[in-house]
């Protein structure tokens, strides 16, 4: 399969370095590394109020009005997401219940680098007010040209959707903040520990969250965009390259596949990417894309073979462009998004369909999800018998306890019928 040839276990040496010395030095490190990273001297990482007021006093009306369609369409779906509580009565006296709540705190990333994704705020944040967490603190990469802070775009996303605590921290860095907290330090408060840590960047916040997850929830390792479309004979080659396009505009490292059994599309596909690449604004960084070695055409014998690439590849976002898409989308198995037929472009989901952008990437869809509002959730187990259901099964128990050389796992039962 076409992969990115960047790997994990290539930052994750350095990664760590930069996981250890947050942990040890703080903010110090984090001025540190902001001054290495992003060349900002740094004296303070939390945005002032009067900072974001100002961003979104500022914001272009037309932005705005995106930004709450967005918004609007988000919330719709994701309070669609929230799970049901569920109270099974085994037996009489024998109560079961499955009850979803909210994590605490969640620390939410929203990248910086060779774009601006005041859209990734929207989608980290949104579902977690509809799962119902009371802290929600988010982290943005400094810039250099705006003072210091995060861009004012992100700055502006982030008070339209209420979020006050935000932090110009950036990369690995700020997923170490967020999993282990940052002590108060002269004029900067304490950075408080979250319960999950969400949203996607590049290698080396991808490899951040793989690093502290277990000390933190994550969302998925959402590393550098990925796109995959399945696509026939009666595919429009334009579309097809269009949305190649998209998605290696993203990052030189971006992946863009195209999966066909027709030889003649895939030259028609090729054709189309020589016209449309040198017209678009990023030629340079989408040209870098579509040439390395994550990005190509992969030739099969049939649709079931397709079907079958497309779920060992197992894409972050996969389009369905063939005859009767939405029959062959339901048996796709694996990826984080699927877009099914000429009018679903992954663009699409990156704005304003209502579902959400951050998605697992590099293979891990086979066995994640993107982000929901499960994501913030976790789920408790309530077991409530009274006498004579926990009496019904008391024998069932301390046999076990023996069968399993834990006696003293019977007697807790057996105590209660002396």
């Amino acid at each position: 399969m076409p992969r990115a040839e960047t790997t994990f276990d290539a930052a994750s040496d350095a990664v760590g370095a930069i996981i250890t010395d947050v942990r040890t030095r703080g903010f110090a490190a984090l001025t540190d590394l902001a001054q290495r990273f992003d060349g900002v001297d740094q004296q303070q990482v939390l945005v002032p109020q009067e900072a974001l007021d100002s961003a979104l006093e500022q914001l272009d009306p037309a932005v705005r009005a995106a930004l709450e369609t967005a918004i609007e369409r988000t919330r719709v779906f994701a309070a669609a997401q929230r799970p049901a509580d569920a109270d099974v009565e085994i037996r009489s006296g024998a109560v079961l219940t499955h009850k979803w709540v909210p994590v605490s705190r969640v620390g939410l990333y929203v990248p910086g680098g060779l774009a601006v994704y005041p859209s990734s705020v929207v989608m980290n944040v949104v579902p977690a007010q509809a799962a119902g967490v009371a802290s929600l603190a988010l982290a943005s990469p400094p810039q250099k040209e705006f003072g210091g802070l995060p861009h004012p775009t992100i700055l502006a996303a982030a008070k339209l959707l209420g979020i006050d605590e935000v932090y110009a921290v950036g990369g690995a860095q700020a997923i170490a903040a967020f999993a282990y907290g940052v002590q108060a330090d002269g004029s900067n408060p304490a950075i408080l520990p979250v319960d999950v840590v969400t949203g996607p960047g590049n290698v080396f916040v991808a490899t951040a969250k793989r690093l502290v997850k277990g000390v933190v929830g994550i969302d998925s390792e959402a590393g550098p965009t990925e796109i995959m479309v399945l696509a026939d004979e009666t595919a429009d080659a334009r579309l097809v390259a269009a949305d190649l396009i998209s998605q290696a505009e993203h990052d030189p490292n971006a992946g863009s596949v195209l999966v066909t059994s027709c030889e003649e599309f895939a030259a028609k596909v090729r054709d189309e990417l020589g016209r449309q690449v040198g017209t678009t604004k990023h030629s340079d960084r989408v040209r870098t894309a579509l040439s390395g070695a994550q990005s190509g055409v992969i030739l099969v014998d049939g649709l079931e073979q397709g079907i079958a690439v497309c779920d060992a590849y197992a894409a972050e976002h996969l389009e369905i462009q063939t005859a009767d898409a939405e029959a062959v989308a339901a048996r796709i198995r694996s990826a984080g998004a699927i877009f099914v037929g000429n009018y679903s472009p992954v663009s699409l989901g990156d704005y304003c369909a209502g579902s959400n952008h951050v998605l697992p990437t590099g293979g891990t869809a086979a066995f994640s999800s993107g982000l929901n509002t499960t994501t913030f959730m976790r789920a408790i187990q309530l077991i409530n018998y009274n006498r004579e259901a926990l009496e019904e099964v008391s024998a069932d128990i301390v046999a076990l306890s023996r069968a399993e050389d834990l006696p003293a796992h019977g007697d807790a039962v057996s105590i209660r019928f002396e």
